[in-house]
């Protein structure tokens, strides 16, 4: 198996607190590749003291620091610096993303390659923050404007981390906000390699962004409590986000929560069924980050005249799937991120076997080195069951009949959660109207995915709203009125 390329980023090896490189106080841990199962560098461990120094940092930065005082115009011109920044390191952000999280090659885009642009485009939102006059039936004019919220904690996963590191950092930023960092201990050198780019290509000023990579519960619950704190911006799962909304509701801090999804696609009875949406259908229901994302469609929902064939033509496709070191530029498919993610994989596999669901294909682990799973197919599945119902965040597709229009919108409903979906049909009034039906924040329909949408779930699915042109950048402030006689 080939090695990814060595990167500098991965030589990030300090916490990043006001400004300063610092040496950890808890010891590292190792970073371990889910690709070859080695070693690839190791990850300072913040104590609970310095995750509390980083706090401090950056309060102080947002109480008496220039940043707030900034016009958006000025913010943005960092956030330019940055996107720039991030754009020269694109190669070292992809061969980091090799070796940390497993990404592949054909997936280096909305991995990688896209976070430049989308600091660029905070950039463009920042310079257009301004004051709103609002009339109504009282005397005098309102002033409707919007105020950083202050300190904002950003707590990020570890499938899509450089992504949603920068997207979020770009936001509170923007928005004129402080802002601690905290990715997962599966990938903290994501965030690690951020602040590098922030302190040697950008002019935040410091404090303005920290970083730190606790591995303990107790430093990383501390940006969820902490009374310095005014906003906990999270993605991760439901079971987590849950927790984070209870710790921050006890001093009522502001949280935007990205949470877990179990989306449906429903194929209508009048789709044509072509090689290219098969195709497309299972990266978007399966093997998209090797099904390590919130917002696949992992419920697949076929009606009765069309069930047997799409089954066996998907089936054919997954067998072709290649799975293997994400170095190679013809994989298809990477690892899962962990041994645990493999064994809960494994094990969520043989109890919908177990439970009486038809194993189509896959279902077992390939090779011995490195968290490879098999594109897997299920079939004859309840509804109800564990694997229609759970997040399994694997490449497991979960095949569901229908009989009619009702039955397919009643069961994409029967779930916890909302995040995703996506209706087909030739028919596309009809699809739409089948779309309206779906509780879910986000539905394509015939692969027309919502563009510079927020983007959210119901339910377990989340709270809040990231992206979406200004109203993203607003989710990060506070509206503020101010009478003017």
């Amino acid at each position: 198996m080939a090695e990814p390329q060595p990167t500098k980023l991965i030589d990030t090896n300090g916490l990043y607190i006001d400004g300063r490189w610092v040496e950890p106080e808890d010891g590292r841990y190792d970073d371990i590749s889910p690709a070859t199962e080695q070693t690839i560098a190791t990850a300072p461990d913040a104590s609970v003291g310095q995750v509390s120094e980083a706090i401090g940092a950056a309060r102080r930065a947002f109480d008496e620091g220039p940043w707030r005082a900034m016009t958006g115009a000025q913010r943005g011109e960092c956030l330019n610096q940055l996107g720039a920044a991030l754009l020269e390191h694109n190669d070292e952000f992809f061969a980091l993303s090799q070796a940390e999280w497993g990404c592949i090659a054909n997936e280096r885009v909305m991995q990688v390659d896209g976070a430049g642009y989308m600091s660029m485009h905070a950039a463009q939102l920042a310079a257009k923050l301004s004051d709103k006059p609002v009339t109504g039936i009282g005397a005098g004019t309102t002033l409707l404007r919007h105020e950083p919220l202050g300190v904002v904690s950003i707590l990020t996963p570890w499938n899509f981390p450089h992504t949603l590191n920068v997207m979020k950092v770009n936001n509170a930023l923007a928005a004129g906000n402080t802002v601690v960092l905290k990715p997962s201990p599966l990938t903290p050198v994501a965030g690690l390699a951020l602040a590098r780019i922030i302190d040697e290509h950008t002019d935040i000023p410091p404090g303005v962004v920290n970083v730190v990579t606790p591995s303990g519960l107790a430093a990383a619950k501390l940006l969820t409590t902490d009374p310095r704190i005014d906003m906990v911006s999270f993605t991760g799962s439901s079971a987590v986000g849950c927790q984070v909304m209870s710790a921050a509701g006890q001093s009522m801090k502001r949280i935007l929560l990205e949470c877990g999804g179990k989306s449906a696609r429903i194929l209508l009875d009048d789709t044509t069924v072509t090689d290219d949406l098969l195709q497309q259908m299972l990266f978007d229901c399966c093997s998209l980050h090797a099904g390590q994302a919130c917002i696949l469609h992992s419920r697949l929902l076929l009606p009765d005249s069309l069930h047997d064939d799409v089954v066996e033509r998907l089936v054919a496709l997954a067998r072709e799937v290649k799975v293997g070191d994400p170095a190679d530029p013809d994989v298809q498919m990477g690892p899962l991120i962990s041994a645990a993610q493999l064994e809960r994989v494994q094990r969520l596999v043989a109890t919908a076997v177990h439970d009486g669901a038809q194993l189509a294909t896959g279902g077992d682990r390939r090779g011995d080195v490195g968290f490879y799973f098999e594109p897997t197919i299920l079939t004859d599945v309840d509804p109800d069951s564990a694997i229609a119902q759970e997040e399994v965040f694997g490449p497991v597709l979960t095949v569901l009949r229908y009989r009619d229009d009702d039955e397919a919108v009643a069961i994409a409903n029967n779930s916890r959660y909302g995040l995703s979906g996506a209706v087909w049909g030739t028919d596309v009034d009809r699809a739409v109207g089948v779309a309206r039906r779906i509780r879910t924040g986000q539905v394509a329909v015939n692969g027309t995915s919502p563009g510079d949408a927020p983007f959210g779930g119901f339910k377990l699915s989340g709270f809040g709203r990231e992206g979406g042109g200004i109203a993203g950048v607003h989710q990060y402030m506070e509206p503020q009125a101010i009478g003017i006689p």
